[in-house]
């Protein structure tokens, strides 16, 4: 199989150089996914325009198990500082995450797959908006399960690439890999005043600097430290000059998790934060925003991409994944049936390592038969099983 990927290279190159030419962030990815459809269509798939908004939904073959591949399509609100020429033509949007080499991965993937005699189903899934959210704090896979795309799926796989590791690796194992994530939204309110008469006020930064200190304390205090988990105020926005108190202040946050349990104990312990406020004479708004699951790989699943891994590339390039409580919506489809992630190495190697979403990430091409292999591989061990 890897053999018939490095055969396609070429088209793996074109494929992923186009995107990454022509960025776009969010669920507006409508010329990512037309060129995605028609060639799934042509093909011989199929497709799905239209889900989950913009996403892509293509099948080949029939009855059996049925088994999904996610490839995520969107970019990133970020101006590339890179001067090669396939470069973003886009201002502010940039593939910086990699997600145009994980839709040219899942093409080539396709196009392998699209050959074979299939003893069952395959389904991809070309999913807009991992990065961000809707207006009402959906990712594009929740709304791409919202439209069905996860109905009859027994197994659902996805790769994610990794600029630490080289070319040639893989990484994967089984349960929490990366966190889930919720948004919170307060406003501490208090009584304005002039700077000069603060005792004729309620200052609503020195129930701020309160509220802190409790938020700070949950994960080390109020958790199991055997439970990973975050809470991070991202924004604080308050007053308006130097000599007056404002009335009130507004803040706004991210918390991590791995298990629900923690999660549902961190939004009660973000709210007893906040009660900190009526304590001192002030009072407060509180928005908790459900955003993705945690991903938490399925133990079978994982050990056949591992299988994978090991017969491409020999076992001494199968590594155990780096944990992460950064967030990845991919937890999202595997609500819905047993799946896996993999990082696949992309290490670009006699160049200055930069990170994914660093205005100068760039990827070692090479890697793009190798997932293109393991995605197809691992596929057809799902449907030989």
């Amino acid at each position: 199989m890897l053999k018939q990927a490095h055969a396609i290279s070429e088209e793996l190159i074109e494929w992923r150089r186009d995107f990454h030419m022509h960025p776009e962030v969010g669920f507006d990815v409508y010329r990512t996914a037309g060129i995605v459809a028609d060639e799934l269509e042509k093909m011989g798939y199929r497709v799905r325009r239209g889900v989950g908004k913009s996403g892509v939904v293509a099948d080949i073959g029939e009855g059996g198990k049925m088994i999904a591949i996610r490839a995520d399509m969107d970019a990133l609100p970020l101006q590339e500082l890179n001067a090669f020429d396939y470069r973003s033509t886009n201002e502010n949007k940039m593939h910086a995450c990699g997600h145009d080499s994980h839709t040219a991965m899942a093409l080539g993937a396709a196009q392998l797959l699209a050959k074979e005699n299939l003893n069952g189903t395959i389904r991809f899934l070309f999913q807009p908006s991992e990065e961000a959210a809707d207006e009402e704090g959906k990712s594009g896979a929740v709304r791409m399960v919202e439209d069905g795309a996860m109905n009859g799926v027994d197994y659902v796989i996805a790769q994610h690439v990794d600029p630490t590791q080289p070319v040639g690796t893989i990484a994967i194992n089984a349960g929490p890999c990366s966190g889930g994530v919720d948004s919170w939204y307060g406003t501490i309110k208090g009584k304005g005043g002039h700077g000069a008469y603060p005792h004729t006020t309620v200052d609503p930064f020195y129930l701020l600097a309160h509220i802190i200190f409790a938020l700070n304390a949950i994960p080390s205090r109020r958790l199991d430290p055997f439970a990973p988990a975050v809470i991070s105020i991202g924004s604080i926005n308050g007053g308006f000059t130097e000599n007056v108190i404002p009335d009130s202040i507004k803040l706004s946050g991210t918390l991590r998790f791995t298990t629900l349990d923690v999660q549902k104990q961190i939004h009660d312990e973000i709210r007893r934060a906040f009660e900190t406020a009526r304590a001192l004479g002030g009072d407060y708004e509180l928005k908790l925003e459900i955003g993705a699951p945690p991903m938490i790989n399925d133990h079978y699943v994982s050990k056949v991409m591992e299988e994978a891994g090991k017969d491409m590339l020999g076992a001494e390039n199968v590594q155990e994944m780096h944990k992460t409580l950064g967030a990845e919506d991919f937890g999202a489809f595997m609500e819905h049936a047993p799946g896996a992630m993999y990082t696949i190495g992309v290490q670009k190697s006699g160049h200055e390592e930069y990170l994914l979403h660093h205005p100068k990430f760039e990827l070692d091409e090479r890697a793009l038969p190798i997932g293109t292999a393991m995605l197809v591989d691992t596929a057809l061990r799902f449907l030989k099983a």
